[in-house]
């Protein structure tokens, strides 16, 4: 496994951010305050802060969509893309970016999707058709 990263992001509203990150995406929780909760998500480390006003969002035209910036996620294998895309839509999750494959026959082929946790914070999950083609131009 690669080195997991580290990741703090604001949310207004604690109890909410858990109910997303433990019961929809299915994170586990890990060590917690009155003001953030860790949550491991795909083996990376997910800090959730308790701020008043979370930040504001522009948008940025990728392959034909308005991409979120900023956002985050994780590169899955397509089993856990279609495992993940399954919890979402049994959960009822609206998607920001409905599923799709990004740059069909390209390099860097991608099944892709975005939502956002309650406070805005926007999430992408992707899968490549060849992981090596991850970095290259």
């Amino acid at each position: 496994m690669m080195n997991p990263f580290h990741l703090a992001i604001p949310v207004n509203d604690l109890i909410k951010a858990t109910y997303f990150y433990q019961n929809i995406l299915g994170c586990k929780r890990g060590r917690s305050s009155n003001s953030w909760v860790d949550f491991n998500l795909f083996g990376h480390q997910i800090v959730c802060h308790y701020v008043e006003k979370v930040h504001t969002e522009n948008t940025n035209s990728v392959d034909g969509d308005e991409v979120p910036v900023p956002h985050f996620g994780v590169i899955l294998s397509f089993d856990q893309f279609d495992n993940l895309l399954e919890q979402l839509k049994k959960k009822k999750q609206a998607f920001v970016i409905e599923p799709k494959i990004r740059f069909e026959g390209q390099p860097g082929e991608q099944r892709t999707m975005f939502l956002k946790d309650p406070s805005g914070n926007a999430l992408e999950f992707k899968a490549f058709k060849n992981l090596d083609s991850l970095f290259r131009a």
